[in-house]
This record gives structure tokens, C-alpha cells and sequence, in this order.
């Protein structure tokens, strides 16, 4: 019996010690609320017929752990209150634009139409939820003024000129411009650009290589629509300057040739034709380096003509130079 009451109250001594913190279990653990962090890097740009809103919903939650689950994005667009802002107010006014909410955490992009909008400054938020629908802080809020949407640059050429490549292209009422520029099997094209005028030759090109050209329209903060692209591939089609200053003169047994030296960085050769009296011109040079020529196989009495080209190293062949005359003594 004695030790009957003796276990009994070793039990309660020690359930009495569990439960009065002998061996305690800390504070109780709450649920994971599982809630986005703040959006901090929206932006919105009009472009063409639809304002693109852009921004990154962060990778943790509130409480630093990965966000699992997304239960909704809430996007609105609308005006600003009259005096002073408040997310509040401005919520109550603006319109709510649907968002599938993505699989997981990134980037987002969202194209809203214009045609709504033309003429007002719109005020732009987002926020996203859980699947409880609980939301997180607004975002960073961002004022776009939308104007009536600028068209898109057609027509775009590019077409190969001494100095590079010069492009043209046809956009009506649109004075400002970004150029962009991909380089062989490049993935994105690159800014290249901006003029003020529909046309821009770029002298940064080398012969051989592949370039794709695109071309937008801006004012302000608005963009244009990108244009269709305009592929080409630089190639040397342009012969140097026909030679300068042809003089002739009778020598010893030979007719004397002199001319300008041509200045062009490709330039490889010199060409000399020459005509027996009235004869056809037929070249009897090649290869020369220098600006002058010895014509020994002449003969006392006939009258011989004479012209003269250059090359580049690409092969191209400048006119030839108006004919110089004279009768071998």
C-alpha cells in the first residue's frame, strides 16, 4: 500500500514538473504567414498602343523564407487624388487590371491598352497576395503621362556608303529616334544610337561582318512600337578616286607617265592603259605601288595615248583618268 502511494505521487510530481516548466517546450510556434515582400522596382512606359508595366516580385517573404505560393497580383492604374496621395484613395479610384499570378517569384510583364488612357497622368501600383488573400505593402508607385500613342517607324533601309552604313526609314509627326544594333548571331540587339533625324549612317561597321538594324520612336517618356529589322552584310562596293594629275613626257627611249598619289587606306594597285594613235585602249600595267610608269616599247614617230586607274584590295576599280597624248620624237 506504502508503495502504491509512493508511485502515485512520483507521477504527479513529475507531470506537476512538466507542466511547470521542469522541462520546457518554449514559446508556442505561430503558421508562416507566407506573404510577399514589398515590389520595389515597378516601372510603366508607354510603347506603341499598350503601357508596358514591368517589375520583380521578390523571392522571400516578410519573415525571410522563400515564398512558396502566390495567391494574386493586384495591379491598379488610375489618377492621383487632388491634394495630397494616399494609396488608399488613390485605390478606391483607380482600375484594376487582371494578372494571372505567376507559378513563382520574377518578373512580371504587363500590357495594359492606351486607348483608356490618352491624355491622363496615371499613377501606377501593384501588390500581391496570398493564398489566404492576404496582400503585401503597395509597391513603389510610378506616374506615367500618356500621350496619343507614336508610330512606328516603316520602311527602314540600310544601304552600304562609303563611310559605313547609312539607314533611312518613313515616321510621320515622330522627331526622335534610338538606333539598336545587333552584330552577327548576337541574341539582343545593343543601343547603338539616337538622332533627331529619320536617317543615321553608322561608321563603326567592318566589311565582312553581319548587322541587324532596328529603329524606335520617342518623346518624352513615350516610346514607339520597335520597327521590322533591316538585315545586311557590310561589303566593300566602293572604288577609290579616279587618279589626279596625269603628266607625260618623252624620255630616252621610253614615254614617262606621272600622277597625284591616291590617299584611301584600302587603296592596292595602280592600272595603266595605253592606245596606239586611234587605236582601243589596252592595259599594259599592273601592280604598281607608286604613281608612275616607264613606257620602254614605244617607237620615234607614233602617237600614243595613255589613261590611268586605281585599285583597292577588295578589287574595286576606280574610272580610269581622262587620256594624256604624245608623239615620240
Amino acid at each position: 500500500m506504502r508503495a502504491h502511494h509512493a508511485l502515485t505521487g512520483g507521477l504527479a510530481l513529475c507531470a506537476y514538473a512538466i507542466l511547470s516548466g521542469c522541462g520546457s517546450v518554449g514559446e508556442p510556434l505561430y503558421p508562416a504567414l507566407n506573404l510577399a515582400s514589398r515590389v520595389t522596382d515597378l516601372i510603366a512606359v508607354e510603347r506603341g498602343n499598350q503601357i508596358d508595366v514591368r517589375f520583380t516580385i521578390p523571392p522571400l517573404t516578410t519573415e525571410g523564407q522563400t515564398l512558396k505560393t502566390i495567391g494574386s497580383i493586384e495591379l491598379r492604374l488610375g489618377p492621383g487624388p487632388s491634394s495630397g496621395f494616399q494609396a488608399i484613395d488613390w485605390a478606391a479610384g483607380a482600375q484594376k487590371i487582371d494578372v494571372p499570378a505567376p507559378a513563382k517569384p520574377g518578373l512580371v510583364s504587363v500590357q495594359v491598352p492606351v486607348r483608356d488612357f490618352i491624355g491622363k497622368e496615371l499613377i501606377v501600383g501593384v501588390r500581391v497576395g496570398n493564398d489566404k488573400g492576404r496582400m503585401s505593402e503597395w509597391s513603389n508607385f510610378f506616374v506615367v503621362a500618356v500621350e496619343t500613342p507614336l508610330a512606328k517607324p516603316t520602311d527602314l533601309r540600310a544601304d552600304p556608303v562609303p563611310d559605313g552604313i547609312k539607314l533611312t526609314w518613313t515616321a510621320p509627326g515622330v522627331t526622335s529616334f534610338r538606333i539598336f544594333r545587333k552584330i552577327g548571331t548576337e541574341k539582343e540587339p545593343s543601343l547603338l544610337a539616337t538622332t533627331d533625324k529619320p536617317e543615321y549612317t553608322d561608321t563603326s561597321t567592318e566589311y565582312g561582318k553581319a548587322y541587324t538594324y532596328y529603329v524606335q520612336g520617342m518623346h518624352d517618356k513615350t516610346e514607339s512600337d520597335v520597327s521590322e529589322s533591316a538585315p545586311i552584310t557590310s561589303q566593300d562596293v566602293f572604288p577609290p578616286h579616279v587618279p589626279t594629275g596625269l603628266t607625260i613626257s618623252a624620255g630616252v627611249g621610253s614615254i614617262e607617265l606621272a600622277w597625284d598619289r591616291n590617299a584611301e587606306s584600302d587603296f592596292k594597285e595602280y592600272r595603266v592603259f595605253r592606245s596606239v594613235g586611234d587605236g582601243p585602249f589596252v592595259q599594259i600595267a599592273a601592280g604598281l605601288e607608286g604613281p608612275a610608269y616607264s613606257d620602254h616599247d614605244v617607237q620615234s614617230g607614233k602617237r600614243y595615248r595613255y589613261r590611268v586607274s586605281a585599285v583597292d584590295q577588295s578589287g574595286n576599280a576606280s574610272g580610269q583618268t581622262a587620256p594624256v597624248e604624245i608623239t615620240m620624237p
